[in-house]
């Protein structure tokens, strides 16, 4: 357990003592998916669904999410962010909706958790929004495309550069 921050001495969870660490400015970048079939695509699309304008909804959720972190994942820090930034696509080859979060601050921790929280956040709303059409969509390939800043470097994922 010599590798993970978040246990003590007795294995016991801890949330982490960023006190001393420097500032630094910190950015995080996640994205996923919403895989749906033609015709959730095309109401979507249309701005034809019953609960209204999807995107723009999962949007402002996102972004909602990415500022309740700390309220949903127990040993995150609450932060100070000076920029959260979601952004939804539609790809038509794919049916999908393409979503993608920036996060960013100045502080003493990253804000990958925010930035992936925002991209689930949007995701979990565009299939609230479409559930009444269809229920077999897919989340799907959540991850953490980069993040700079802080004591342990930058990180950028390999295929998404």
């Amino acid at each position: 357990m010599a590798d993970f921050t978040h246990f003590n001495e007795q294995g016991r969870a801890k949330m982490v003592d960023v006190g001393e660490k420097p500032i630094s400015q910190r950015t995080a970048v996640a994205a996923g998916r919403v895989l749906v079939n033609e015709k959730t695509f095309a109401l979507i699309k249309s701005g034809g669904m019953k609960k209204g304008d999807v995107l723009t909804v999962a949007q402002i959720a996102g972004v909602m999410g990415a500022k309740r972190t700390p309220d949903i994942i127990p040993m995150c820090h609450p932060i100070l962010m000076d920029g959260i930034n979601l952004e939804l696509s539609l790809d038509e080859s794919r049916k999908s909706v393409e979503i993608k979060a920036t996060v960013s601050c100045d502080g003493r921790t990253g804000v990958e958790m925010e930035a992936l929280t925002a991209v689930s956040t949007a995701a979990l709303t565009v299939y609230d929004m479409c559930k009444a059409v269809q229920k077999d969509m897919t989340i799907t390939d959540i991850r953490l495309v980069s993040k700079t800043g802080g004591v342990h470097g930058d990180y950028f994922r390999e295929e998404e550069t």
